[in-house]
């Protein structure tokens, strides 16, 4: 497992795509003072990613965090998207809410681990996902699965409501 903390160092709702799928129905419990979303997005389905984030953004509302959960929004975004478009697979999205804060999981079925680089100047928005979770979250890594990976971060603050 690859644990980052802030700055390098180490340490249902609105889905109408037909790829997009709960694997753990909302609320549901994810152990004692945790509360648990799960999808699971289709290979390549792009128009998952602001559906994803409509249904994070309606999880948060019990959080209580508002510019927590704005950051959340943005991190996921750049994690669902970078499973999708550098895996051509399927992905799986889990946040957790619990009382030292929320915890973001997405779940791909390749195992090479993503590297935060610098974006090139003509490389327009691409190459800066991992860089922004790297800079925005309290702590963020990579853990391999049994096949795959899954690229999570961690923000701080408030639990469940």
């Amino acid at each position: 497992m690859t644990r980052q903390s802030r700055g390098g160092g180490p340490g249902g709702i609105g889905a109408s795509s037909p790829n997009v799928r709960d694997e753990t129905a909302e609320g549901a419990q994810a152990g004692p003072g945790r509360t648990q979303l799960s999808r699971r997005l289709g290979r390549s389905d792009l128009s998952a990613v602001p559906e994803v984030r409509a249904a994070l953004r309606e999880f948060l509302r019990r959080w209580g965090n508002p510019g927590r959960a704005d950051t959340a929004e943005l991190l996921t975004s750049e994690l669902v998207t970078n499973a999708l478009v550098h895996t051509d697979h399927d992905a799986i999205v889990t946040a957790t809410l619990g009382p030292r804060g929320l915890r973001v999981e997405v779940r791909d079925f390749v195992g090479r681990h993503p590297e935060p680089r610098a974006a090139e100047a003509d490389d327009g928005t691409n190459g800066r996902g991992l860089v922004l979770v790297q800079s925005l979250a309290d702590a963020w890594g990579v853990r391999a699965h049994g096949v795959g990976k899954a690229v999570w971060f961690e923000l701080n603050g408030g639990g469940t409501a």
